[in-house]
């Protein structure tokens, strides 16, 4: 099976970032965590991303904010898919971050979630996952199985609340 790798910029991130390690390990994902910077550690990002694969990592989880290059950094030296998480700062409430995420050039690309969407990261890492493992993919229909069923719940209490069926 393979790994997550989850590399933050700044340990001010793990906030957000841990709520998609809890994701990732409700589906029983094994990770591996790191502080790595762009802009300060630019050699040992690029040496992380270079041999992930050969780690056993198979998607990577990048969570940065402010000018958040470290997604495209990342990417730029790995075949790996790479999920951009911008986190939010104190400038622009996190849309400085999304943009630099999602403004990459051709031949690079970053998926890229919510500002703060730690959880959907973590969500598209396991379905990128499951595509190659199939005890994976049966958690994730389970899950979305749930959440359909969640829904229906609270639909039917709506509809008892207004006096309908």
């Amino acid at each position: 099976m393979y790994r997550v790798g989850i590399i933050m910029g700044s340990q001010s991130d793990f906030d957000i970032v841990a709520k998609a390690i809890g994701v990732l390990r409700d589906f029983d994902v094994d990770i591996e965590a790191r502080v790595l910077s762009a802009h300060r550690t630019p050699t040992e990002a690029a040496e992380y991303a270079s041999t992930a694969k050969e780690r056993g990592i198979g998607v990577i989880i990048a969570a940065a904010g402010k000018a958040a290059h470290l997604p495209g950094v990342l990417a730029a030296y790995t075949t790996l898919p790479v999920i951009g998480l911008p986190i939010r700062s104190s400038l622009m409430d996190g849309l400085d971050s999304l943009l630099s995420m999602v403004q990459m050039p051709k031949g690079v690309p970053v998926a890229t979630v919510a500002v703060n969407g730690a959880e959907n990261a973590a969500l598209l890492a396991v379905q990128i996952l499951a595509l190659s493992e199939d005890e994976l993919a049966d958690k994730f229909t389970a899950y979305k199985a749930d959440m359909a069923k969640g829904v229906a719940k609270q639909n039917k209490a709506i509809q008892k609340e207004l006096g309908g069926k």
